[in-house]
């Protein structure tokens, strides 16, 4: 059975995490666009920097993905585990993550990218 490459796994994992993070970040933008903050624009600002650097990190793996002939999709879900399967050489395997797990990473990442965003980083916090 072909089995994927190690170096394909982190674009595998991105493949997965990335779209969750998106969407995270479309309803918070408009969570903020309707919210009663006084300062609205370094909201969105920010948060619009972390959807494009998000949207380019989508981008670069789906391409990967392709050139390799490696096809990530959403299986089943119930209140616990969310399954995807992997095509990849012919071969397709089948994985369930913890929904927990999906969200906990989620939020790591939204985190790191928030954290790695020029306005954090130019004034030094």
């Amino acid at each position: 059975m072909a089995l994927i490459p190690p170096e394909a796994l982190p674009y595998i994992e991105r493949m997965i995490y990335l779209p969750m993070v998106l969407i995270v970040l479309e309803k918070d933008r408009k969570i903020v666009e309707d919210g009663k903050f006084k300062l609205k624009r370094p909201y969105i600002q920010l948060v619009d920097e972390v959807i494009k650097t998000a949207q380019a990190e989508l981008q670069e793996t789906m391409i990967y993905l392709q050139r390799h002939h490696i096809k990530v999709t959403r299986g089943k879900t119930d209140d616990t585990f969310t399954e995807y399967v992997f095509l990849y050489g012919g071969y397709e395997e089948q994985r369930r993550y913890l929904n927990v797990r999906l969200r906990n990473k989620t939020e790591e990442l939204l985190t790191s990218y928030f954290c790695a965003t020029k306005y954090f980083t130019k004034t030094g916090h």
